[in-house]
């Protein structure tokens, strides 16, 4: 067969002459590598410009916070610790249902506060002890290890808030299937089509959490910190960054390049910020956090956000900490295991951020 011009047409058998790989490899390295600061004042800079860039991006936040209008839903006490149900008021019309947990031991001055975000799983019951139906954990914890309960042990009071798309916060049309399954494909399409993304509504709905712990006399709310894993640690990373009250972060199984990662295979679309790829690279975006102390976790079989990603985007984070002067508080746990929650330095290394020891532990 010929076309017009009499050429011929290539055989459509020839492998890969039609697949857009190579096109959109090229297309995604549009992002310029960051620039070499000669200056603390040049890197606040930077700061400054990509905090104002990256905002809108994630869609408009409410310009009055509504009422939290809290309400205690159940409170429970187990053998070290105290576990309450607490919803709040985040936007306008919608609630958000979080676990507090507390340690069991009584002090007269307020503890610090570790804001606890899972990842893709069934929500904030996997991570303080609870199987999905609620019932006290029976099964192995997963890849989420419990780590609110871990924290609340060594003597912070938790915040573990249900992500929106996940546990009850899911579409009545997936409250039937597996307590896995999460509502995010439906969520984050609808927020896309309104110029809004799901990643934005979590970064706002977790302020509100601190809002809301900033009214209990039992925090001491100069000295939070954060951990998230997987997509909590997507949320951890631009919470911490954008949110001050935040006093150090760990970010587990997540920090990593874009092409390493959510470029390079199948993610869930709560991953995607439209527009992001011209404004900053992952790293940049979670070295926002400095010059607040920051600790990443990345395990050396995790199939979702592989080590060598995790690697390249530390090397970009020692330049960020280095210009902004504190290079000492970055930090890294490249450890043997998966997709997972670590803990063998982040436990330790946040109880001394905030002045903790083993006194604290309960």
């Amino acid at each position: 067969m010929r076309n017009h011009g009499g050429a011929s047409l290539p055989n459509r058998g020839e492998t890969g002459r039609w697949n857009p790989d190579f096109y959109f490899a090229q297309h995604t390295q549009n992002i310029q590598p960051l620039g070499a600061f000669t200056s603390e004042k040049e890197w606040g800079q930077w700061r400054k410009e990509l905090t104002g860039r990256l905002m809108p991006l994630l869609g408009k936040f409410p310009e009055y916070p509504v009422p939290l209008a809290p309400v205690l839903l159940e409170r429970t006490e187990r053998p070290d610790h105290i576990r309450e149900r607490v919803e709040i008021t985040t936007y306008e019309g919608l609630r958000m249902p979080m676990y507090i947990l507390f340690p069991l031991e009584s002090r007269h001055e307020p503890r610090p506060v570790v804001l606890a975000l899972h990842g893709h799983g069934y929500g904030s019951r996997e991570i303080v002890g609870l199987e999905p139906d609620g019932a006290e954990r029976a099964e192995s914890p997963g890849l989420h290890k419990d780590f609110a309960i871990e924290w609340v042990r060594r003597g912070f009071i938790v915040i573990a808030t249900e992500l929106l798309g996940f546990g009850d916060r899911r579409l009545k049309e997936d409250l039937i299937d597996d307590p896995k399954k999460s509502s995010c494909q439906r969520l984050a399409l609808a927020l896309l089509m309104a110029g809004e993304t799901l990643a934005g509504y979590r970064v706002y709905e977790t302020m509100r959490a601190l809002d809301y712990i900033e009214l209990r006399e039992e925090a001491d709310v100069k000295r939070i910190g954060c951990m998230g894993i997987s997509g909590g640690g997507m949320i951890a990373s631009l919470v911490s960054a954008l949110d001050e009250r935040i006093g150090a972060a760990v970010i587990s199984g997540y920090a990593n390049t874009f092409e390493d990662s959510i470029l390079s295979r199948s993610h869930c679309l709560d991953n995607y910020i439209p527009g992001i790829l011209q404004e900053a690279r992952m790293a940049d975006l979670i070295g926002l956090i400095a010059p607040r102390p920051l600790l990443i976790e990345a395990g050396s079989e995790d199939q979702v956000f592989p080590i060598e990603g995790a690697k390249r985007a530390y090397t970009i984070l020692e330049q960020i900490y280095e210009a902004a002067g504190v290079k000492k508080k970055l930090a890294a746990d490249f450890f043997n295991g998966g997709h997972e929650i670590s803990g063998h330095i982040a436990y330790d290394w946040m109880e001394e951020q905030f002045g903790m020891g083993n006194v604290n532990r309960v």
